[in-house]
């Protein structure tokens, strides 16, 4: 009798130690500045959401600003600052407002999509 207790706690424990490996492997998805962009939004997540209206409508226009003058290049560092903190706010606006969380969910995935390379690549025009 306990040589089957053993063997079935045993079992057990091999179980959870597998399933628990398979979970925790990262989603590999395609972005190589997925790092980076983690690493930016739990920087600045708490700040962008503390931001109130003025606030975020200050950085939004000051990302437009630098992004469009054609004699200054961002670092990747700055445009996914921008990037990351205007996603954040949007997360902010869908936990406020209920009726638009798909929407704000939607913004949210946008910006974090946003591509430091897209960005260079429309410099060069």
């Amino acid at each position: 009798m306990m040589k089957k207790i053993i063997q079935l706690s045993f079992c057990t424990l091999l179980l959870v130690c597998l399933t628990g490996s398979v979970f925790a492997q990262d989603k590999q998805t395609g972005d190589p500045d997925g790092p980076l962009k983690a690493v930016l939004y739990q920087k600045y997540k708490r700040q962008a959401q503390a931001y109130d209206k003025k606030e975020f409508d200050a950085l939004f226009f000051e990302f437009f600003q630098k992004q469009k003058n054609p004699e200054l290049i961002l670092t990747k560092e700055e445009f996914y600052s921008y990037t990351v903190k205007i996603a954040a706010y949007s997360e902010k606006l869908g936990l406020l407002y209920k009726e638009q969380k798909e929407e704000a969910l939607r913004t949210k995935q946008e910006w974090l999509a946003k591509s430091y390379a897209d960005y260079l690549q429309s410099k060069k025009h």
